[in-house]
């Protein structure tokens, strides 16, 4: 956790409920258990954000207890490889993030034993894909899409249907099933090998693992809605599990596309099966999040500040035409049902106030001036702003650190004439014009200074205190800012402006 973070989450708790009632359902077939992974496996920042204290490499954690009864297979969909979709918060197109958590999952002492393309019609790039992970040594399968899906039960449910798709060889009691993202297929894969394991004689089961919505929280808890907010692109919500409801009257929360699905999967396991599994889209799920919440206050604070954070994303997005006006309106009724204001996120307000201040400074009108803030522990702001040196972003961290390793205002981290001398390299030989230093660049030229200046040494050694840090910016940041403030692990919002006269950021 980063510094000025309350707990209100028992991570521990979480891993010690999650195994057990996994490991229950594992016992609880007679063949394998097909577990359906949602949500990120990797780095869940959202989680770790929303229920402050969720460790955001709990579930790799997990995997690691299960290692010695679990076989890993990943499935990503060939439409998503093709279109070139990307995981937003690493920058990353869909089959790279694939590579990359086959890497990581390695890293953790966890192996894949499979990639699964997922309707996949022989499209080019993921064919390149294929024989990308066949020549490391990556066993890959092939699931074509099924026609008339998900009306034509018969066909679904036949040789021509699940049968059709290959079938992945596991040795191990359970089979994780998961992916970079959503809609990568993850539900039809389980119920392909679930078709194929009864037609073997084995009777194998299915369950689903995921963190959000939180079934056993209010539906308007700021917890659930956060989820709401972090798929507000998607146009999902919260309901009330009507099956649960109607079997066992019992409220209990699901979101819309689980609830609209459920009817087609009962069926599809039934068929599948000979017998009625699930009375619920609720019951099918493997999660006890809302059990391990120790302080109800913390995390509802920490959810109405994430909502906030995806207000300004979204804004960002549609001004840079990424999302649409569907989901501004989305996320706007969000904050409203939660009586929340963008101002409400404490590093906003003093970021405007410095930019507005600096503006009014400046002798040249027609030049944009950025500014951006950084909450430090005990709720201590420092601000920084844009200069013909360096960006808004670049100027805020060197502020931080310097406030950090306690440096007095006066000393310079790096040197005014060697500052001016890259920016005349990058505009001489890269033509890039009144750009001054972006973060990546600035923290490359204070690594350099450290053998020189006994300062930025030790300004630098602080550079890991700003993990899990808030911060603002009154302008879309560079896209080497926006790179760095990542690696950095800094919780980043940012007005939905640009921060030249043009309309691209650089």
């Amino acid at each position: 956790m980063g510094f000025n973070k309350k707990i209100g989450f028992d991570s521990q708790k979480y891993l010690r409920e999650q195994t057990k009632y996994i490991l229950q359902r594992v016992k609880g077939v007679k063949g394998k258990l097909y577990l359906e992974f949602g949500g990120k496996i990797l780095c869940d920042y959202h989680a770790a954000r929303v229920l402050s204290g969720f460790d955001p490499n709990a579930k790799i954690k997990l995997l690691q207890k299960l290692k010695n009864r679990a076989a890993l297979i990943l499935c990503v969909s060939a439409m998503d490889i093709e279109r070139r979709k990307t995981r937003a918060d690493f920058g990353l197109t869909y089959d790279l993030y694939t590579l990359m958590m086959i890497n990581e999952l390695k890293n953790w002492g966890l192996d894949v034993v499979g990639v699964v393309i997922t309707r996949f019609t022989n499209q080019p790039s993921a064919l390149i894909f294929k024989d990308k992970l066949e020549r490391q040594g990556i066993k890959v399968y092939l699931h074509q899409p099924i026609k008339d899906y998900p009306h034509n039960l018969n066909l679904i449910v036949s040789d021509l249907g699940y049968g059709l798709n290959d079938y992945l060889q596991t040795k191990k009691p359970l089979v994780i099933i998961t992916g970079p993202g959503p809609g990568g297929g993850k539900l039809g894969t389980c119920l392909s090998q679930l078709y194929h394991d009864y037609k073997k004689g084995l009777k194998s089961g299915y369950a689903k693992f995921e963190t959000f919505p939180i079934w056993n929280l209010p539906l308007n808890h700021p917890v659930n809605m956060a989820y709401e907010a972090a798929t507000a692109d998607l146009g999902d919500f919260n309901q009330v599990d009507p099956f649960h409801l109607k079997t066992y009257q019992e409220k209990t929360i699901n979101y819309n596309r689980d609830v609209e699905a459920f009817p087609v999967v009962e069926k599809i396991l039934k068929k599948i099966t000979g017998k009625v599994v699930y009375q619920s889209p609720t019951e099918m799920g493997v999660n006890r999040a809302g059990f391990c919440i120790t302080n109800d206050k913390v995390v509802k604070e920490a959810a109405q500040q994430e909502i906030i954070r995806r207000y300004f994303k979204y804004h960002c997005e549609y001004i840079t035409g990424l999302t649409d006006r569907k989901t501004i309106s989305r996320i706007e009724s969000i904050l409203k049902k939660l009586n929340l204001k963008p101002e409400d996120r404490p590093v906003v307000k003093p970021a405007r106030e410095k930019a507005t201040k600096a503006s009014k400074k400046r002798k040249n009108n027609h030049q944009i001036v950025a500014a951006a803030t950084l909450e430090l522990k005990e709720g201590l702001i420092v601000t920084g702003k844009s200069s013909s040196l360096m960006s808004a972003a670049s100027s805020t961290i060197l502020n931080s650190i310097k406030v950090l390793a306690k440096i007095p205002d006066r000393i310079h981290l790096l040197s005014p004439k060697s500052i001016k001398s890259i920016n005349r390299l990058k505009k001489d030989y890269f033509y890039l014009k009144d750009n001054g230093l972006n973060l990546e660049e600035t923290l490359i030229a204070l690594s350099m200074s450290v053998d020189n200046n006994p300062s930025a040494k030790k300004a630098l050694r602080k550079l890991k205190e700003l993990n899990d840090s808030e911060m603002h910016l009154t302008h879309l940041p560079q896209i080497h800012d926006e790179a760095a403030l990542r690696r950095l692990e800094i919780n980043f919002t940012s007005d939905p402006k640009f921060p030249t006269k043009g309309l691209f950021v650089i």
